[in-house]
């Protein structure tokens, strides 16, 4: 490429002058190319090591004059090619009018200018891009997708240098961090290092310090162990892989999720010397940070943030800490954690001001909301600016603020005064929604619990009213001092009150505030209700799923004991499966969402349920339940730091797997009584997920003694049942409810009572060193170990659901399931045009989820196919993938992949020979290739052999129904496993297995298509002349059969024809056409596979021509075609073996006489539609030449295939474009 004019004073260090002449020097970098010896391993060293531009570019091109010692570069290339366009061009276009100029500063400075305007004019066709990356990391990603072989398609984020510790040794080098691999190069004195390592590989990732390695990233997949140390700033490093890894895993888990990620958002300021994806990812992870700090909805994005102060009036204190601005909020933080935080929507902003400024209070900013409630900000370091950005984000605000449910909650929450009291639950708003239920039953508009508990005075629930009348109090106090509604202050006052338990009436409002559920609701007004209309009446697994749980929700409360309760869950799980599909209905959603329906309406215990699935409790109901088993690894990790001697024992018996799940996925209200259960939910939704990890490892703390002496896992489960099960809460004022779970462990001895709020108390004063950010952490460590098992789960069962014929073993089904499964994510990063890159449904069978297309298929036959075709594979490629293809949708699953690859590698030679037999048959055989394929099973003469080509017609036309049947049950509602995969083996047993017999006739031209395939198979071969000369024999004798087959049937249609009296014409001997093949228009194919087929039809040889005197080569229906010799004259493969149709020659004057009979046959060729051969005859044919017996019968290892494609498609090479010869394929 053309570079800016740069000097250089000393222009022959490290480089080599191969062209000069007066005004320029073509230079090439030592060591590059053919030699060097020890100075080029020295230079290749220093350029590896000082991250050189000359290890992308070795060559380049100086501008000198006669009399002056600087040099300027003008022009650099990656191969001789590339910098011999150049050379050529400055010599074409400039020396002439160059050696005009008299002064040598004019000739610089005409030169600099020239080059100069070609770069303007190169850089004026580019398309602009919006974020331009620095020259220096531009370079860096040429050098990476030069070093490692990536397509333009592969992103760098960033670069680091390090060493990479191979053995005891490590190797300095670069580490290449791109969006889907990580990569790292290192040249030491001729020694090499290359790895390439996918991120959706990675099962490890983590930072460590040992003796070995001190201060080392480690990074581990299935086969290897990896150690990287010596950076600069591992921190920064570590991070960026976290992420990226963290992105691979998504693609794993959620393909259409993964997509979504790829829209990376963009920050508001560039930063210089930093690539525009690290950016990117940067602002990514500040934005979820953001978002899980304060509760905000998942569309949110942080413009920025600065450090100030905040005047908290309830303890008259400057707290310092960082303000947040987004789009739609003003959030605070204060750097002690518990000190205080905040969130402003800025729908309920209504004046921000800049304060006068003094010593006590520099650079103050006062913001009022409309509940009369005052900020005051100060210490920012830019006022005025932040006052525009609020002030803009103030504009693009609704003026009007959106009504949530037009209720008194809203009136309560989203506008209060400080002294304002609580609204009744009376007030809780109209109906949301139509029912969608067919009795019609009311909308719960309101609260269930009140509804159906009423309206029962304090004072008659004695002690326990008087505390409850206490707790509102409180309260009550606290809304008077720190505010009420969202832009409540929360300190750790708030979460003291809410460890005492929150009271009934104000329970449903806090959940709403705390997790953020009411932001989302008031902002999406009659949402709910949309979806709830369009749900009704639709029918999906998830809605069938549903109805049968609708009444296993509490089924001893009251308000689930009658319609109105289960209509309303069941709008609300509806309604979410339709907003959700992805996730759709999962089991414990209804357990929770009941919960949520006893203190709040419908339309709010929605956005609770919302809230809880997408935000605080990620990937927690989707299908493979992935966050509760990343959440239960951690409480394993957990386990073993807080409780090292129950966490050996837990793990023998193998209880922790079993019991964190349902106290996971129901926060406890599946095995605790529901009064005690309910404040852990009022914890959960003021701390997170961090409460219930307390809580549990507070249970074991607690039952350490009983556990440590339980002998299997039944006793462990019977100890910590009864335990939980006499967990109370004395303080409730709500009526008892009977505890199914209680019933089954109650006993004669049962344990003594614990109170909710003291196991709450000990897991704060035991378990509170938890931080949010260290459980972040941990669960990014085990979301890598939990979807990579979930992966290796879903390989073991699909290689469980090949049938045992197929004759690969577990280890090869295992390694050919992983090279198609990297070719379906390939396609997903690199190829997203493609017809199965986005296809991946994870709700479908796992033999379905992954698919390839026919070109990632044509790229896995290449390298794995153990018949090497040369320039023909992408040719026999796509007849496999059509034949394989059988449902036609253009895509293939590891099953049809997998019996494909089969019938080449194992079985007898008739069964290999019978796969390449079918290759030439219609499906396989497009018509492109052959253009009477299509009449290829109806042009014979009516005898057994057509009815058996229309048996075997029928028999694939059913075979293809019967597929098209089972797809269409699997894309829509996709059955369970173990049903899918029973009816799919009970079809499979019906099918009887396919013999010779069953094969139609191959014809003339399908014959021709299948020896110029053995021609291109044996080319290859080390016994190539063996193969040849028996080839030829046995097609010249097949050619013969088939003659004789001809002769005998043109022979019986004229005795027939003699035979009939009174019938003035003979029947046509031209093939019985199918209308309906008549009328089928050809589909666009390859276009070297239709140049194949042409060129056939001009090398038919001129015996064949010869037929009986009933019947003629240009009967009715199939007109003999030519080609002239401009449309043969580059295919001269088919001259190689056109001699074996004359049947006159001797194999050995083949090499001699291949040519001259070639053009013979070329002058007068058509198709012979009389002709044709079976499978028997071609396969007795080749069982008398010992060598092509050989040849297929010969074993080959496939393992060695699939190592040898994982290298190819990493392959790196130095040699310049003149001296690579491409792959062929």
């Amino acid at each position: 490429m053309w570079l800016a004019p740069e000097e250089v004073l000393v222009a022959n260090a490290l480089w080599v002058t191969e062209r000069a002449n007066p005004f320029f020097v073509l230079q090439r970098r030592r060591g590059h190319g053919q030699g060097g010896g020890l100075t080029g391993l020295l230079v290749g060293t220093l350029d590896v090591v000082l991250d050189s531009s000359a290890r992308v570019a070795p060559y380049r091109i100086l501008h000198q004059t006669q009399d002056s010692q600087i040099y300027w570069t003008v022009a650099s290339g990656s191969s001789r090619k590339e910098i011999t366009k150049h050379w050529e061009w400055l010599e074409n276009n400039l020396l002439q009018t160059l050696s005009i100029f008299d002064s040598e500063e004019d000739i610089t400075t005409f030169v600099k200018g020239k080059i100069h305007g070609i770069i303007a004019e190169e850089n004026k066709n580019l398309q602009p891009q919006g974020d331009e990356d620095p020259g220096k990391f531009k370079e860096a990603e040429l050098k990476m997708r030069k070093q490692f072989g990536m397509p333009e398609g592969e992103k760098l984020v960033n670069y680091y240098s390090c060493s990479y510790w191979k053995g005891r040794v490590p190797r300095q080098g670069w580490l290449y961090l791109t969006v889907n691999h990580l990569c790292f190069y290192s040249f030491l004195l001729g020694k090499e290092v290359s790895l390439v390592v996918q991120w959706v590989d990675v099962t490890r990732l983590e930072k460590n310090a040992t003796l070995l390695f001190p201060e080392s990233i480690r990074v581990d997949t299935r086969d290897q162990e990896l150690f990287f140390s010596m950076f600069l700033n591992i921190g920064e490093t570590f991070k960026l892989m976290e992420q990226l890894a963290n992105l691979a895993m998504r693609q794993l888990l959620d393909s259409a999720g993964f997509l979504e990620d790829r829209a990376l958002p963009r920050p508001t300021r560039s930063l210089r010397n930093i690539s525009a994806l690290k950016r990117d990812l940067d602002a990514r992870a500040k934005n979820e940070s953001y978002r899980a700090t304060f509760r905000l909805p998942g569309d949110e994005r942080l413009d920025g943030h600065t450090s100030c102060t905040l005047w908290t009036p309830f303890n008259k204190l400057h707290i310092p800490g960082q303000m947040f601005i987004s789009t739609n909020y003003i959030c605070f933080a204060s750097k002690e954690e518990d000190a205080c935080h905040l969130i402003i929507p800025l729908r309920e902003v209504t004046i921000v001001e800049k304060a006068d400024s003094c010593s006590v209070l520099p650079s103050p900013l006062s913001i009022s909301t409309k509940s009369k409630m005052t900020f005051l900000f100060a210490n920012l370091k830019d006022r005025d600016f932040l006052v525009q950005r609020i002030s803009d984000f103030l504009q693009k605000t609704p003026s009007k603020q959106p009504g949530g449910s037009g209720s008194g909650r809203n009136s309560s929450i989203g506008d209060p005064a400080p002294e304002a009291v609580p609204a009744p639950q009376e007030a809780l708003g109209q109906p949301t929604s139509p029912t969608s239920h067919p009795q019609g039953a009311p909308t719960a508009s309101q609260g269930l619990l009140k509804l159906f508990q009423g309206n029962t005075p304090m004072e008659d629930l004695g002690a326990k009213g008087a505390k409850e009348k206490m707790k509102e109090e409180l309260w009550h106090i606290h809304f008077f001092e720190y505010g009420r509604g969202v832009c409540m202050y929360r300190t750790g006052r708030t979460r003291a009150l809410v460890l005492k338990g929150i009271p009934e009436s104000l329970r449903g409002e806090l959940w709403l505030l705390f997790s953020g559920a009411w932001n989302e609701m008031v902002t999406h007004p009659g949402y709910y209700a949309e979806l709830v209309e369009k749900s009704m009446g639709k029918y999906s697994l998830a809605t069938e799923e549903i109805e049968r749980d609708l009444h296993r929700s509490m089924p001893e409360h009251p308000a689930f004991q009658n319609e109105l309760g289960i209509a309303a869950l069941r709008r609300v799980l509806t309604a979410y499966a339709f907003r959700n599909p992805t996730i759709g209905y999962c089991q414990a959603m209804n357990i929770v969402t009941s919960v949520l329906l006893l203190y709040g309406s419908e339309e709010e215990a929605f956005w609770l349920l919302v809230a809880l699935c997408e935000r605080m409790l990620p990937d927690y109901y989707n299908n493979r339940v992935v966050g509760a088993l990343v959440d239960q690894g951690i409480f394993e990790e957990l386990t073993r730091d807080f409780l090292p001697q129950l966490s050996e024992k837990m793990q023998d018996l193998g209880v922790i797997a079993s019991i964190s799940l349902s106290w996971f996925l129901t926060l406890f209200l599946s095995v605790m009584p529901f009064e005690s259960a309910v404040v852990i939910v009022d914890c959960f939704f003021y701390e997170g997920i961090k409460v219930v990890l307390q809580l549990a490892l507070a249970i074991l703390d607690a039952n350490m003694e009983q556990l440590l002496s339980c002998s299997d896992e039944g006793e462990a489960m019977t100890v910590l049942g009864r335990y939980l099960d006499n967990v109370v809460n004395k303080q409730s004022v709500s009526p008892p409810i009977p505890h199914l779970h209680a019933l089954l462990t109650s006993g004669d001895d049962p344990p003594a009572e614990v109170d909710i709020f003291d196991l709450l108390k000990v897991s704060y004063e035991k378990f509170s060193s938890l931080r949010a950010y260290d459980i972040e952490q941990m669960r990014f460590k085990q979301r890598l170990k939990v979807i990579q098992s979930l992966e290796d789960t879903a390989k073991r069962s699909v290689v469980r659901a090949i049938p045992g014929d197929i004759g690969f073993s577990i280890e090869e089904l295992e390694d050919l399931y992983m090279v198609f499964k990297a070719k379906h994510l390939t396609s997903q990063y690199w190829g997203s045009g493609r017809p199965g890159a986005v296809r991946r449904d994870p709700s479908l069978p796992y033999l379905e989820q992954y698919r390839i297309n026919a070109s990632q298929f044509q790229e896995l036959f290449t390298r794995l196919a153990p018949w090497a075709c040369g320039t023909h594979t992408p040719v026999l490629a796509g007849r496999m993938f059509r034949l394989l293809d059988r449902n036609k949708d253009s895509l293939i699953t590891f099953k049809e992949f997998v019996t494909g690859m089969s019938g080449m590698y194992h079985g007898d030679l008739t069964d290999k020979l019978k796969v390449l037999y079918k290759l030439h048959l219609p499906p396989a055989l497009s018509s492109e290739e052959a253009e009477s394929a299509l009449e290829a099973t109806h042009y014979f003469t009516e005898d057994s052999s057509s009815e058996e080509a229309l048996r075997q017609e029928e028999r694939e036309g059913a075979g293809n129904e019967n597929t098209q049947e089972k797809r269409g049950e699997e894309k829509g509602n996709s059955p369970p496993e173990c049903r899918h995969y029973l009816q799919m083996w009970a079809k499979e047993k019906d099918v009887q297995k396919e013999t010779i017999k069953d094969l139609p006739k191959m014809n003339q031209e399908q014959f021709i298509e299948l020896c110029k395939t053995l021609y291109n198979m044996f080319s290859e071969d080390p016994k190539e002349q063996d193969l040849y000369h028996a080839i030829a024999t046995v097609a010249s004798l097949l050619l013969r059969i088939g003659e004789v087959g001809k002769r005998f049937l043109g022979q019986l249609g004229r005795k027939l024809r003699d035979t009939v009296p009174g019938e003035d014409e003979p029947p046509a001997p031209g093939p019985h056409q199918d209308p309906a093949q008549e009328i089928q228009s050809p589909a666009m194919g390859d276009p070297q596979a239709r140049a194949g087929g042409d060129t056939q039809l001009g090398n038919v040889p001129q015996e064949s021509q010869v037929v009986g005197e009933g019947g003629s080569g240009e009967g009715q229906g199939s007109p003999s075609q030519r080609l002239s010799d401009d449309e043969t004259k580059d295919d001269m493969s088919m001259s190689s073996y056109s001699v074996v149709s004359t049947g006159s020659l001797q194999c050995e004057d083949l090499a001699d006489d291949t040519v001259l009979v070639g053009r013979e046959a070329r002058s007068g060729g058509t198709v012979d539609t009389d002709w044709s051969i079976s499978f028997e005859q071609i396969l007795a044919s080749i069982l008398t030449e010992s060598v092509l017996v050989n040849f297929f019968e010969e074993r080959v290892d496939i393992g060695l295939k699939i190592k040898d494609q994982r290298k190819v498609e990493r392959q790196f090479s130095t040699s310049s474009d003149y001296e690579q010869s491409g792959v062929s394929g």
